[in-house]
C-alpha cells in the first residue's frame, strides 16, 4: 500500500509533455568477462542471473555532469529550443560530481543555460528521475515559466567494488534526459506518485562518506564507500509493494493496464523485470528494456530507455506510456503520460 505520496488523475488545459528526449552512453563497452572476472563469476551465470550482455564505462577523467551535458544537449536539440530557453534544470543522480556545489549548476553552466533558471539535484536513487520529473512537471504548472530539463545521470563504476559479484556485475554508466513543456490538448503528463519507505532503507546503500561516517583511512580500508545491496530483499520489495502499487496507480488514473502501450521500467536487473512485467500482465513486447546492452544505469536507466524507444520509432503520438522507478531509500516514482510525437529524438553517441 502506498503510504505516503501523491496522485493526481485527469487532464486540465495546458499540460505538460515531454518535448524531447535525448541519452548518452560512453563509447567503452565493457563485458561479462569484463566485470565477472574478478567478481569470480562467468558470462554464462551473469546471463542466467540477470539477462546482462554489456554495460558502458565513464573514463577516467569523466565525470557525472559531462554524460548529462551531452545528455541534456541532445534533449534540448530533439524538443528545437535552446539551454537558454530554460527556466528549471533538476539532474538526479546520487553520484554526484562532488557533494557541492550541485551538479545541475555544473550542468547548467555546461550548456550555456545562463543565470536566470533554477538548477538543483535530487537523489532518489534509482528513483530519482521519476521524483525529478514529477517535481519539475508541478513547478512548471504553478507557474509562467515554459521549459524544464529533466536528466537522469549516474555513474555508478565509481561506487562497486569489483569483487561484490552482488553489485559489480549490475551496473552501467549513463545519462538520459527529456525537455518538458507546454503540451497539446489530450497530450502530456497524466498522473504522477512518489513514495518513500526509510524502514527499508539498508536495503541499498552506500555507507560511508557522509556526516554519519566521514571518510577516513580506516572507513576506506574497511570498503565503506562501495555501494551494497541486499538483492533479495530488493526484490521482495518490488514484488510486494511495487508491484501492487503500479496496478493501484493506473487504475486510480482512469486506466485498465491493457491500455498501456509502453511499460518504461528502471533496468534493475533483466529477470527481475520479466517477473514484473509477467505479475502486471503487460506483454514483453509493450516492455521496453535496454539492460541487456547497457545494465543498471541508475537513475538515468529510465529516460536513457525512453529516449531508446523514441529514437527507435516505438512511440506513436496517443499512446499511453508507463514510466516507473524504484530503489533505494527505498523509493518509488511512477508517472502516467500520453506520448506528444511532434518531435524526434536523438541519442548522442559520446567518444
Amino acid at each position: 500500500m502506498i503510504t505516503t505520496g501523491t496522485a493526481r488523475s485527469g487532464r486540465r488545459s495546458g499540460g505538460i509533455g515531454i518535448l524531447g528526449t535525448g541519452s548518452c552512453l560512453p563509447s567503452h563497452v565493457v563485458t561479462n568477462d569484463d566485470v565477472g572476472a574478478p567478481a569470480g563469476v562467468d558470462d554464462e551465470w551473469i546471463r542466467n542471473k540477470t539477462g546482462i550482455r554489456s554495460r558502458r564505462r565513464a573514463k577516467p577523467d569523466e565525470a557525472t555532469s559531462d554524460l548529462a551535458v551531452v545528455a541534456g544537449r541532445a534533449a534540448l536539440e530533439a524538443a528545437g529550443i535552446s539551454a537558454s530557453d530554460l527556466s528549471l534544470i533538476i539532474v538526479a543522480t546520487s553520484t554526484p560530481d562532488s557533494p557541492q556545489p550541485p551538479t545541475a549548476c555544473v550542468v547548467a553552466d555546461g550548456l550555456g543555460a545562463g543565470a536566470g533558471a533554477a538548477a538543483f539535484d535530487v537523489n532518489a536513487v534509482c528513483s530519482g528521475f521519476l521524483f525529478a520529473l514529477n517535481t519539475a512537471e508541478r513547478i512548471l504548472d504553478g507557474s509562467d515559466s515554459p521549459y524544464a530539463l529533466v536528466i537522469g545521470a549516474d555513474i555508478y563504476s565509481r561506487i562497486l567494488n569489483p569483487a561484490d559479484r552482488r553489485t559489480a556485475i549490475l551496473f552501467g554508466d549513463g545519462a538520459g534526459a527529456v525537455v518538458l513543456g507546454p503540451a497539446r490538448p489530450d497530450r502530456g503528463l497524466v498522473a504522477g506518485r512518489l513514495a518513500s519507505f526509510g524502514a527499508d532503507r539498508d536495503l541499498i546503500e552506500v555507507p560511508g562518506g557522509g556526516s554519519r561516517i566521514p571518510a577516513t583511512a580506516e572507513t576506506l580500508a574497511a570498503g565503506l564507500q562501495y555501494f551494497t545491496m541486499n538483492g533479495r530483499g530488493v526484490r521482495d520489495f518490488v514484488n510486494t509493494t511495487v508491484v501492487p502499487a503500479i496496478a493501484d496507480f493506473v487504475r486510480e488514473a482512469g486506466h485498465d493496464l491493457d491500455d498501456i502501450a509502453h511499460f518504461v521500467p528502471h533496468q534493475a536487473n533483466g529477470r527481475m523485470l520479466e517477473d514484473v512485467s509477467a505479475a502486471l500482465g503487460i506483454p514483453a513486447a509493450r516492455t521496453r528494456v535496454t539492460y541487456e546492452e547497457f545494465g543498471n544505469t541508475g537513475s538515468a536507466s529510465v529516460p536513457v530507455t525512453l529516449d531508446h524507444a523514441v529514437r527507435g520509432g516505438a512511440l506513436r503520438d496517443g499512446d499511453l506510456v508507463l514510466l516507473a522507478g524504484f530503489g533505494g531509500g527505498m523509493a518509488m516514482g511512477l508517472s502516467l503520460l500520453t506520448w506528444q510525437g511532434s518531435h524526434p529524438s536523438h541519442s548522442t553517441p559520446h567518444a
